[in-house]
């Protein structure tokens, strides 16, 4: 069956195909970023080519598959089909295996020097805990899956909503980013642990803490847990919090080199991971400058792979700690020389609906520019119904509007 495509010289073709090609040829197709109406006519176009048939595919339950092909490339795949005494549905099954045989998926990218985030803002309440999770959650799924992504070229599109909280952005499926994964706990409180359904380090125990002031008792990674979903397949892993955090400051203050004494703790590990996410205490005493150290660019990293990602919410007492925050990082730039990057600024728990406050303080923090707004994630139920049930919101409700939001961050700061 055919009908024309007035879009360009292609016609709609319907036919049939294997529920399993169909999934394959679509994320394939997302994974090397061309159309499916592009990898078709290859694939076609390869299985005409050949000079004998290929063995025959369970094509038991197939269902309606359309998609746009030039007219002489459908009528010349019919007739070939006939002349080879197989069925249409036969053939493009066949033509779509060999086109997924020919197209293996593309390895994960994974970057040359350990990726650390550091997420921070010494203002408590403004959800980097939220952040850091679901950036992380985002980094580690399935690549081999097509997820909701939101896709906007301009922040300011939030500014236009419907009057009900809604932003009309459009939706992408894209393939998961795979990453390895490492999100860690820094912040005494234990809000990331638990929300992620894990239970805080014992005191006495073998923790952070005790690395970061040279008592460690044992390997790190001992400690470390893994985060127990299907969609992160053992990807995605927690050091978790240890209620001795609280004395931290007071002893990395005896500790030799004590602005690296995280990175001391944490470099043995990051061999095991592409990106290491740090969740930072609301403080700007010497854990966050240990924090802002271990972000800093190394040498041979370029810019932008590491740094420090700020989290805001829209509104004034915000913009009252982000300055604090930035001056204690211009002070660390400038005392140790660091080359510290600022990946952005993520604009957290926003609702137009409150008004000019919000909408307002939105457009001031997108007037920085450096740095600039890299996400803006709404203030809706699913992150607070994950966190009471103890799950990562990509895994409890991976379609909802803050899930895609913080794909498309994780593709933000993935750049």
């Amino acid at each position: 069956m055919t009908s024309p495509d007035t879009r360009n010289d292609r016609e709609k073709v319907v036919s049939k195909l294997p529920s399993r090609l169909r999934q394959e040829l679509k994320v394939r197709a997302a994974q090397f970023g061309i159309d499916i109406q592009d990898a078709v006519d290859a694939e076609i176009t390869t299985w005409r080519g050949l000079g004998s048939n290929l063995s025959p595919i369970d094509t038991a339950g197939a269902e309606s598959f359309a998609t746009f092909l030039p007219p002489e490339q459908w009528a010349g795949f019919r007739a070939d089909c006939k002349d080879r005494g197989v069925s249409l549905i036969q053939g493009l099954a066949q033509s779509v295996q060999l086109w997924l045989d020919s197209n293996p998926s593309p390895a994960v990218r994974r970057p040359a020097i350990t990726r650390r985030i550091v997420v921070c803002n010494q203002k408590g309440g403004v959800g980097k805990t939220a952040i850091t999770a679901g950036a992380g959650e985002a980094l580690a799924e399935d690549p081999s899956v097509l997820v909701p992504v939101r896709v906007s070229k301009h922040f300011a599109a939030l500014l236009e909503e419907d009057g009900e909280g809604n932003v009309p952005l459009a939706l992408e499926d894209l393939p998961g980013l795979g990453q390895r994964v490492l999100l860690v706990d820094f912040d005494p409180q234990g809000h990331l642990t638990k929300q992620l359904g894990h239970e805080p380090l014992p005191m006495g125990g073998d923790s952070l803490t005790n690395h970061m002031a040279g008592d460690g008792k044992g390997e790190l990674r001992d400690v470390i847990v893994t985060i127990d979903e299907d969609r992160f397949g053992g990807r995605l892993h927690l050091l978790p919090a240890c209620t001795d955090a609280f004395l931290l400051d007071v002893r990395l203050a005896s500790v030799r080199a004590r602005e690296a004494a995280l990175e001391r703790a944490l470099a043995p590990l990051e061999g095991d991971y592409d990106v290491v996410l740090v969740d930072c205490p609301p403080s700007l005493g010497l854990s966050m400058d240990a924090a802002s150290y271990y972000g800093r660019r190394r040498p041979e990293e370029v810019a932008g792979n590491s740094g420090v990602l700020i989290v805001v919410q829209a509104e004034d007492s915000s913009a009252d700690a982000y300055d604090l925050l930035t001056s204690q990082i211009e002070d660390m730039r400038s005392d140790l020389a660091l080359d510290l990057d600022y990946l952005g600024i993520v604009v957290n728990h926003y609702d137009a609906r409150r008004g000019y406050i919000a909408t307002s303080s939105l457009q001031s923090w997108m007037d920085i520019k450096d740095p600039r707004v890299v996400g803006v994630i709404g203030d809706l139920k699913e992150q607070k119904e994950a966190v009471r049930v103890k799950r990562p919101l990509l895994a409890y409700a991976p379609r909802c509007e803050q899930s895609v939001a913080l794909r498309a961050l994780a593709r933000e700061i993935s750049k």
